[in-house]
């Protein structure tokens, strides 16, 4: 059995950057290792959509989420997220150290009558 959680996350608002960004997410760009870690913590499907500079990630994910990485995964996913940081801007609701800020959903199509 598996759930959807969405996050959001806006990025630096300069078009250079922004393009930059989508050129590190496009498909065969992300470090093999980091797609390895995501599938670990227990994601079973990801997706992230852009408008201007704002960023929502829509995924699917196992009951056991989110699973610890070992050391190396780790290490890695460290790595990555340093490599990410000149992208991206918290949102203002952030916690310390926070990115992507978990959503709440707040209406499903299937809950409504008619």
């Amino acid at each position: 059995m598996s759930r959807r959680v969405c996050f959001a996350l806006d990025l630096v608002d300069d078009a250079d950057l922004i393009a930059d960004y989508e050129r590190a997410h496009a498909p065969g760009a992300v470090w093999p290792e980091v797609t390895r870690g995501i599938r670990d913590k227990g994601f079973t499907d990801m997706e992230i959509w852009r408008v201007a500079d704002r960023l929502v990630m829509i995924a699917q994910v196992a009951d056991d989420w989110p699973r610890d990485l070992d050391a190396e995964g780790k290490a890695v996913d460290a790595r990555w997220e340093a490599a990410m940081d000149r992208f991206q801007r918290p949102l203002s609701c952030a916690g310390d150290g926070e990115k992507w800020v978990p959503m709440r959903r707040i209406y499903s199509l299937g809950e409504q009558a008619g």
